[in-house]
């Protein structure tokens, strides 16, 4: 009797492992399917996103307002049969040019996302190095730190192609390209923005885009603390137009100057889908995909847009879906 007892009760752990082993599974698989399905509407809506753009300027409301997309526009939510997609849009005249933005521009925004003066100094003078040609056989400024390290390389001294080069640069650390997080006073977490978000190869120089520019870049180009909380503030409620532009000078002062509405023929079109479960509520599993797209002038050619990059891993903070 008492090994029937114990062979019941081996039996019935194993029984109960296997249970959790295949309770796992089928949540593993679930997640990773719901994985699946909200990337590919994460790109779905990416590629409507382009379209809206496409379409903005020709498609209209009976009261005259864009249908799809209005120059200032910052995101739109999309619904889909399976789920919902929050999509933003940035233009590339909301970033600082990396290729021909002065060292004190530089200087600027790297003080405004938390680094030391010491700290900014040397990464503007790096970044400045890096896109200037060096003469044949001579070593840049920074090309003897860079040659001391393993990997050794050298700055490229030329054009900066793409922003995650700036990782090499002397002094640049992951926190401040990525940006990183702190808690507010309720003790929640709350991101700072990254330098990768304030500048583009093909930015801008002297004026950007008011609906779309990070806060550090508004900061930095001198818009007090103030008048960037309620720059954020007004364009929460609509995208901000070309005659709000005069109303922003008693918010942003003289940096009112560098403030535009709307931007140039390059965006960012990025986007955050979940799916709608069937209870109604969305799913925990959020992805986001995101790319850099080309618009030409002409609507009526058959290559009205290009897409230069698409990221099918990028990261977001929208948090709005109600």
């Amino acid at each position: 009797m008492l090994a029937v007892l114990w062979l019941t009760a081996a039996l019935g752990a194993i029984a109960f492992a296997i249970a959790i082993n295949v309770r796992g599974e089928i949540d593993r698989s679930s997640t990773f399917s719901e994985g699946i399905r909200a990337q590919y509407l994460a790109e779905g809506a990416v590629h409507r996103g382009i379209l809206h753009i496409l379409w903005g300027p020709a498609q209209r409301n009976p009261d005259g307002s864009s249908r799809f997309y209005e120059p200032g526009l910052s995101g739109a939510r999309m619904d889909f049969p399976s789920g919902v997609a929050v999509t933003e849009y940035v233009t590339d005249a909301a970033r600082l040019g990396l290729n021909e933005a002065p060292l004190a521009d530089i200087q600027r925004l790297l003080l405004a996302l938390g680094a030391n003066p010491a700290q900014s100094q040397e990464i503007a003078a790096a970044i400045i190095d890096w896109r200037t040609p060096a003469p044949p056989g001579a070593l840049g400024l920074f090309d003897q730190q860079y040659l001391s390290r393993l990997p050794s390389f050298r700055a490229r001294h030329a054009s900066i192609e793409e922003t995650e080069e700036l990782l090499f640069v002397q002094g640049m650390t992951p926190e401040l390209f990525y940006g990183s997080y702190r808690r507010d006073a309720q003790g929640r977490l709350t991101r700072l923005g990254g330098f990768r978000d304030c500048v583009s190869p093909k930015g801008a120089v002297g004026v950007f885009d008011v609906n779309t520019a990070e806060p550090a870049l508004l900061l930095s180009i001198g818009v007090p603390p103030q008048g960037v909380d309620e720059i954020m503030r007004l364009r929460r409620i609509r995208p901000l137009r070309t005659q709000d532009i005069g109303m922003l000078r008693t918010l942003a002062g003289p940096a009112a100057s560098r403030l535009r509405a709307g931007g140039n023929t390059r965006y960012t079109v990025r986007a955050t889908a979940r799916l709608r479960l069937p209870d109604g509520r969305f799913s925990d599993v959020r992805r986001t995909a995101s790319a850099s797209v080309k618009f030409f002038s002409d609507y009526r050619s058959t290559r009205p847009y290009e897409i230069l990059r698409f990221d099918a891993n990028s990261l977001s903070e929208v948090a709005w879906w109600n």
